[in-house]
């Protein structure tokens, strides 16, 4: 039930993170569920609660794993979490191109590939 945005947004700090900081093989998970945690609270109104995503990890990490992977990511991005996604710039081209419906869902399908 998450928004689109918060997708591409995941994604982007997942990228950004990987980027600058090396993680071991059995961390991508928690980082990757960190990742979506700090992207539903830029973009959701409703955010899940940790132990949610503990459970989704079937229970591999701790509340205090998430929480610090968290901080690691937070002070690796230097809090910029505000970054233009591909999803962003479709929406905003679409809507200047004055598309038709079926523009925009084959836009949409190729940014999500």
């Amino acid at each position: 039930e998450l928004l689109e945005e918060t997708l591409f947004l995941t994604v982007n700090i997942i990228d950004r993170f990987l980027a600058r900081e090396n993680v071991v093989r059995k961390k991508l998970q928690l980082a990757g569920v960190t990742a979506m945690l700090l992207a539903c609270k830029y973009e959701e109104v409703s955010v899940p609660v940790v132990e949610d995503l503990i459970l989704i990890c079937d229970r591999a990490y701790t509340r205090a794993d998430i929480l610090e992977m968290e901080r690691r990511i937070v002070n690796t991005l230097n809090f910029n979490m505000s970054v233009p996604t591909p999803y962003c710039f479709m929406r905003r081209f679409l809507k200047a191109a004055q598309s038709e419906k079926k523009l925009e869902l084959l836009s949409f399908f190729m940014i999500e590939l």
